[in-house]
C-alpha cells in the first residue's frame, strides 16, 4: 500500500492556503485601485478556491472605486463596519476590543479603512494563520496555540456578527465578485453567532393582573 502522507494535508500548509485565502477576501472587500488590481491577480492564481477565483476574475471587469463607495460608503446598502451590526455592543468599546486584539499580535494593516472595516478583520485572520504557520515551524507549539485560539475567538466574536448581514446584502449589490466575496466569507465564519435585538418596543406578555413590575427582568 502507497503511503498516505503525500496526499494528506499538513497543518502548516493548511495555514498557509487558508492565509492566502483570507488575504484575498481582505483584498475583494478593500478599496479598488491598479496596485489592487495586479494584488487581486497575483494572489489567485495561487488559490485552489474556485468561488475566490471567480471573485478574482470577476472583479478584475467590475471593480471601480465608484462602484466601491456606493455599495459600502454612507447611505449604501451594504455597510462594511462591524458597528454597523452591534445592537448591543458600543462602539467605544468595540474599538477597544479590536485595537487589543491588533496590539497583542502587532498587527498593522497598510490601509485607509477604520480598524472595524470588514477587509481589515479578514485580513487580521490571514495574518493569524500566518503566525501560528511560523510559530510551527520555529517549534513553538505553544505560540502556535494560543495564535490558533485568538483567531477563533475573533472569528466567533466579531468576523461572524459581519459576514451573515453582509452577505445577505450583498446579494442585491448587482455585483458578481462581491456577492462571491461574501459567499466565501460566510462559508469561513458560519452564521451570526449573537442574536439582533429585536426592533421596536418589546411586547409584553398578557399578565393575570394586567400589570407589570419595574426590577429585575
Amino acid at each position: 500500500m502507497k503511503p498516505l502522507s503525500s496526499k494528506i494535508e499538513t497543518r502548516q500548509h493548511r495555514l498557509l492556503r487558508e492565509a492566502a485565502e483570507w488575504r484575498l477576501i481582505s483584498l475583494l472587500f478593500d478599496r479598488p485601485s491598479e496596485v489592487w488590481r495586479k494584488q487581486v491577480a497575483e494572489l489567485s492564481n495561487g488559490i485552489g478556491d474556485e468561488t475566490l477565483k471567480l471573485a478574482a476574475q470577476a472583479a478584475q471587469r467590475e471593480a471601480t472605486e465608484g462602484f466601491y463607495h456606493s455599495i459600502f460608503g454612507p447611505g449604501g446598502p451594504a455597510p462594511a463596519r462591524e458597528v454597523s451590526y452591534c445592537d448591543l455592543v458600543q462602539p467605544g468599546q468595540l474599538m477597544a476590543e479590536l485595537s487589543g486584539y491588533y496590539d497583542a499580535f502587532a498587527y498593522a494593516p497598510d490601509t485607509a479603512e477604520v480598524i472595524d472595516h470588514v477587509s481589515i478583520e479578514a485580513g487580521f485572520i490571514g495574518y493569524l494563520r500566518l503566525k501560528e504557520a511560523y510559530a510551527l515551524e520555529c517549534g513553538d507549539t505553544s505560540h502556535a496555540e494560543v495564535t490558533a485560539e485568538a483567531a477563533e475567538l475573533f472569528l466567533c466574536e466579531h468576523l461572524s456578527r459581519i459576514a451573515e448581514p453582509l452577505a445577505n446584502a450583498l446579494v442585491e449589490s448587482g455585483s458578481s465578485y462581491l456577492v462571491l466575496a461574501g459567499s466565501a466569507l460566510l462559508l469561513r465564519t458560519g452564521p451570526r453567532k449573537d442574536k439582533p435585538a429585536r426592533a421596536g418596543l418589546p411586547v409584553l406578555e398578557d399578565a393575570e393582573d394586567g400589570s407589570f413590575q419595574c426590577g429585575e427582568v
